[in-house]
């Protein structure tokens, strides 16, 4: 049932593809210290790779009425953007971290780069506040308060390293740098990350916003050490339940579908992209497929966020189930404003359903093979 789209699309990042290189089974990253050039390794074997022409995949899932929605959400975003270039006026957060990075990917993925395209003034001054907000420990921060401050820290960092995968700035990469040191030497003992920055206890969630930023980096050209991936990979594996789904904690158990989402995510980009873990976790997730009464639980943004990457990547069947039913479900939910309303605020759920449309576009380094 499973395909894989074996073929790199080009779009607008050449710079990011040329450092671009998949995790190998098991996350093959040299190991070392974190925030140093990554060696040259070995390229790492397509799985399942189709020839080109059979691309299940073909980017005409982006049809006119997609695309006009997507345009009217970043209408909105660029349209509340803060002065500051931060994000976050609704749903009790203010010039959030976490939220600027999901805009700046929005922008991001449709093509525009850090002062140049449609949104590139947009995209430049989400930049500009991540790395005014990078502080000397790595740690990204923002102006308002959150309960979670490593979720915005872990969406901060990887729009950072795509932006610096787009621009190949000296100044990003530096704070980049830093950005991801914190995330290596913050991973507790289980091999998970939990809401504050420091070696504690953890959570599949949490969890899951640092491997993503750790994969973005890796790809563009920062080292990251083999024994955090391999941890890290431990740890999400350890969090499935028999029943496919995941668990929010080691000591915890019952399975819901945003966490489930970005389980089988995470170990796609980690490199584990066969086995029990994928097939039984694909599997639970169709379950939840969007429209007829499914998949409208709690966190919906968040779950279907990982749920499309995660079928993206699956490809074939998976893909063709799940694109026009996450799609159709979003479009009906713009409002007439063309933001979408999401559980920390409109900016959030707009930037959320930007990206989760955006997907096909495959702009964004992280979604090229």
């Amino acid at each position: 049932m499973r395909g894989h789209a074996g073929r790199m699309t080009i779009g607008v990042c050449l710079g990011a593809m040329a450092l671009c290189g998949l995790w190998g089974a098991g996350g093959l990253a040299q190991d070392g210290g974190a925030g140093t050039p990554a060696e040259p390794e070995p390229a790492a074997p397509a799985v399942r790779a189709v020839p080109p022409g059979d691309d299940p995949i073909k980017g005409t899932e982006l049809t006119p009425e997609v695309l006009a929605k997507v345009d009217r959400g970043l209408e909105y975003l660029a349209k509340v953007q803060n002065a500051d270039g931060g994000f976050g006026r609704t749903g009790g957060y203010s010039s959030h971290a976490g939220i600027t990075g999901l805009a700046g990917l929005a922008f991001l993925a449709n093509g525009s780069v850090p002062d140049r395209g449609k949104y590139g003034k947009n995209a430049a001054m989400c930049l500009d506040f991540i790395l005014a907000h990078t502080g000397r420990s790595g740690f990204i921060g923002g102006g308002g308060v959150s309960h979670g401050p490593m979720y915005g820290h872990g969406f901060a960092t990887l729009f950072l390293a795509e932006a610096y995968g787009m621009s190949g700035r000296p100044d990003v990469r530096e704070k980049l740098s830093r950005a991801v040191d914190l995330i290596v030497r913050t991973q507790n003992d289980q091999g998970g990350w939990r809401y504050q920055p420091i070696k504690f206890d953890a959570d599949l969630s949490v969890t899951i916003c640092e491997i993503m930023a750790l994969r973005a980096a890796r790809n563009n050209g920062i080292k990251v050490p083999k024994s955090t991936i391999d941890k890290a990979i431990d740890y999400v594996k350890k969090s499935q339940n028999p029943d496919g789904g995941f668990s929010y904690t080691l000591g915890s158990r019952g399975s819901a579908f945003p966490r489930s989402a970005a389980g089988v995510c995470s170990l796609f980009n980690c490199g584990v992209y066969t086995g029990p873990e994928i097939d039984n976790g694909l599997a639970y997730l169709l379950k939840f497929k969007p429209g007829a009464g499914g998949n409208r639980g709690g966190h919906y943004f968040y779950g279907n966020y990982y749920a499309v990457q995660a079928m993206f990547i699956a490809g074939g069947d998976y893909w063709h189930q799940w694109w026009p039913a996450i799609s159709q479900d979003l479009l009906a939910k713009q409002e007439s404003g063309g933001s979408w309303s999401g559980t920390a605020g409109r900016e959030y759920g707009t930037a959320m359903a930007c990206i989760i449309l955006q997907v096909p576009n495959r702009y964004l380094p992280i979604l090229q093979r």
